[in-house]
Order: C-alpha cells, then structure tokens, then sequence
C-alpha cells in the first residue's frame, strides 16, 4: 500500500520554490544549464525550466542525461548538448530522488571532466540512504526511510504525486 507524500499542489509549490532558488544562485548569469537524468529527473528539470524561463532574463537550456541507471559505469553518461556548450557555464543537475547517490555522482563526475562556473544538484525526494558523499542543492523534502521502502514520483497532467510504497 502506497501513502501519499505530496501532493500535486506541493509539488508545484515545491518546484517554484527550488526555481526561485536556482535563480538565486544564478542571478548575474546570462545561461543556466538545466540537466536532467532521463526518466523522473528529466520530466522534473522540464517543470524546473518552464518556471525559470518566467522568472529569469537568462537563457535556460535543457539538456538530457541518459545513462543506465543500473549500470552507469559500464553504459557511460551521455548528454543532448556538447560539451562545448555547458563549458564554463552554470549548471544545476536533477533528478527525482536522491536514493543511493550513484545516479547523481556518475552524472557530477561526467561534468567534472569540463571546467564549469558552477555545477549544483536538485532533487524532489532526497532520501537518506547514500553510498556516495553526494549532496542536494536544492532538495524539495527529505526522508529518512527503511532500505526496503521504495519512493515512486509520479508525474502526470494536474496528478503529479510522490508516494512511499
């Protein structure tokens, strides 16, 4: 049985909440990169974007992560933009929840490999079970659950939720 951790009306509220911090942090750059892990963390830095795009003169890019999530070193990380075009710029890097870090950290290591500006992380559920000293930025609530509880974010038209199963 699944219980409701937010609620759609939270989630909104929660994302404008870590937009308005990006822009922030990002207040004199006139580009942020907003990468997102395909999957929730894609679906989650589109919501992030749009509200930024309002929000901010700078120009907001969107760019893909994809990667095997199960088996992110042996797959590779690979981005929708070159690497020509996050060069020296700010980057925040999202995915839905935070769980063991290993998503987060092959996605900050393949950044490293470039100079940046700043590089950040965003997460909606920051869970509090990491096998790597990764941190979120920006993070919308933080859970501490057993191991063999799972968090299922759900995005969908107006019935965005996130839920512990």
């Amino acid at each position: 049985m699944a219980n409701q951790i937010l609620t759609h009306k939270q989630i909104q509220h929660t994302i404008k909440r870590i937009a308005y911090q990006i822009y922030e942090a990002n207040v004199n750059e006139k580009e942020i990169i907003i990468a997102g892990i395909d999957g929730g963390g894609l679906k989650l830095a589109k919501k992030i974007s749009k509200i930024l795009e309002e929000i901010t003169e700078a120009s907001i890019v969107l760019c893909k992560m994809m990667m095997d999530k199960k088996n992110p070193l042996e797959s590779g990380v690979n981005t929708s933009i070159q690497e020509a075009e996050y060069r020296n710029k700010s980057i925040v890097l999202v995915d839905d929840v935070l769980n063991s870090g290993t998503t987060l950290i092959y996605g900050v290591h393949h950044f490293l490999k470039t100079p940046l500006k700043q590089l950040r992380t965003a997460v909606l559920v920051n869970r509090n079970h990491k096998k790597y000293p990764i941190k979120a930025d920006y993070k919308g609530v933080s859970l501490s659950t057993s191991l063999n509880e799972h968090i299922r974010v759900e995005f969908k038209s107006k019935q965005d939720g996130v839920y512990l199963e």
